[in-house]
């Protein structure tokens, strides 16, 4: 039993540390392309706009209010929100290492 829960916690420990290091091979300026594109129309995406629409948060506040692991996963699968005028967007594993490059960049 404690083997098997040993595996079970390492294997989380290198999926978290290969989550971290593919991240950080993301390209922080085509994230911010993808951020421009996909999510200014509503949010603000630099490090001191304001939002567009009320009620949207910055993008910079995110990383605050969720975990990246769980961003990563929203991404992948795409966003839904309980909020009506939410686009759903998928993105490809690419995409969202640059997006979540990006995010980790902003202040």
């Amino acid at each position: 039993m404690r083997i098997q829960l040993l595996v079970a916690i390492l294997s989380c420990l290198i999926a978290s540390s290969t989550m971290a290091q593919e991240q950080e091979q993301g390209d922080v300026a085509a994230g911010k392309k993808l951020a421009e594109l996909h999510c200014s129309r509503c949010h603000a995406v630099g490090e001191q706009d304001a939002s567009l629409m009320q009620g949207a948060p910055p993008l910079r506040d995110l990383k605050l209010r969720y975990p990246v692991d769980d961003l990563a996963e929203a991404l992948a699968e795409g966003i839904m929100t309980a909020h009506p005028q939410m686009p759903v967007f998928t993105f490809s594993t690419d995409e969202i290492d640059d997006l979540l490059a990006y995010l980790d960049s902003l202040k």
